[in-house]
């Protein structure tokens, strides 16, 4: 009975965000409340099945930056401009095991040093750094290297 509670939750959550929308407050105010309800349905059945097709992609993730934020599902992206925390839905998701990347930080990373020229100062973008230091920098970030040259050194 534990996953009771979370799935209250998440309803509640998309309820609340269902009903606050704009458009749904107007039709209520018209006297159109039925109509409004309905629509309210439709938007939670529509969010819950996000939910449930992030849980079963394996590559499904959120992603965060300067022009918002966006649930990556392979084909369908869901999207708004605000940051995480006004997206309830992407919330949701990352409460729930979704993976988050944070394109602002990859967007910052020096580029690789060709030739063996390091910067000195490698702290920015426009800087340049090993592809090893760079290599680790991403991983720290959450990347996964699939072609990673360091596992190809012998020892």
């Amino acid at each position: 009975m534990k996953g009771i509670p979370m799935q209250t939750g998440v309803l509640r959550v998309l309820r609340a965000t269902a009903a606050s929308w704009w458009r749904h407050k107007e039709l209520r105010r018209t006297g159109q409340s039925a109509q409004a309800r309905q629509l309210e349905r439709d938007t939670v059945l529509r969010d819950l099945g996000y939910l449930r097709q992030a849980a079963t992609l394996p590559n499904a993730h959120v992603i965060c930056g300067k022009g918002g934020t966006f649930i990556h599902l392979g084909w369908t992206t869901v999207s708004t401009f605000a940051p995480i925390e006004r997206l309830p839905l992407a919330a949701l998701a990352v409460a729930r095991g979704m993976p988050v990347t944070d394109v602002i930080a990859f967007a910052t990373l020096p580029r690789v040093a060709r030739g063996g020229s390091v910067d000195p100062d490698h702290s920015g973008a426009g800087r340049s750094v090993s592809l090893t230091t760079y290599i680790d920098m991403v991983e720290k970030l959450g990347a996964r290297i699939t072609n990673d040259p360091r596992n190809s050194r012998s020892t």
